[in-house]
């Protein structure tokens, strides 16, 4: 569900969604090299994305910088597309976490839109984009302590609260992807007209890719301000 705080600062966003189940996301070592390659290729055509110098002058980069100023942050928080597309412009080379993980990753480097995904089995009650009251408890990847959102802070959050922060720049333990999701939500995101075009031919490819290396049952959903909400397919 998206909440209408959400759609006053972003009226043109679109969130796209893939549901799936039947998903074996455990790490082989043996495919590592498949999905280096999946995760080599799509950093291989991010290189429109990050011609321009200064690395922040990149329209994309631009966008979500905008973007965030829109809504309370903690300092230094940017998007996650820019963390991708800053790692590959300073040489980095991604490799593998798990199935799922690289895909959604290679996606997002491929189509230069934010893309996560989330537990269904972790998820207490509904999936909501919206603004924080503030106080939301948050436990990042690594992190032995909470730290909860801030008042105005654009996140995804459930009843037992946030699984998201600034959009999708960090993602809560509680629900992450891991080895034994079986059912996941993988979201791409886009917040003007140009992003959406990008973003539906992610989520087209997002869905192929997972029905291709796991034989898992999907569903694609496109929400915007005239939808709003999707149940769950299963």
């Amino acid at each position: 569900m998206i909440d209408p705080e959400f759609w006053d600062l972003f009226p043109e966003a679109n969130i796209d969604i893939v549901f799936a189940k039947g998903i074996d996301n455990h790490v082989d070592e043996s495919k590592d090299p498949h999905f280096q390659q999946i995760l080599s290729a799509a950093e291989a055509e991010t290189e429109p994305y990050i011609e321009v110098e200064p690395f922040r002058n990149n329209p994309v980069i631009a966008e979500w910088r905008d973007a965030f100023t829109k809504f309370k942050t903690k300092k230094g928080a940017r998007s996650s597309i820019e963390a991708l597309l800053k790692r590959v412009s300073q040489g980095h080379q991604f490799t593998p976490i798990n199935p799922l993980v690289d895909i959604y990753n290679s996606i997002s480097l491929k189509f230069a839109v934010p893309a996560g995904g989330e537990t269904i089995a972790k998820i207490d009650g509904d999936l909501h984009l919206g603004v924080a009251k503030g106080g939301e408890g948050f436990r990042p990847l690594g992190a032995e302590e909470d730290a909860p959102a801030l008042e105005g802070e654009v996140i995804y959050y459930d009843n037992t609260g946030a699984v998201c922060r600034c959009f999708n720049w960090r993602e809560a333990q509680r629900t992450m992807l891991t080895e034994e999701t079986t059912e996941a939500v993988l979201v791409v995101e886009s917040i003007n007209e140009n992003q959406a075009a990008r973003a539906k031919e992610g989520i087209a490819e997002l869905k192929q890719l997972i029905d291709s290396e796991f034989g898992a049952t999907t569903e694609i959903v496109h929400l915007s301000k005239d939808n709003q909400q999707a149940e769950w397919p299963y």
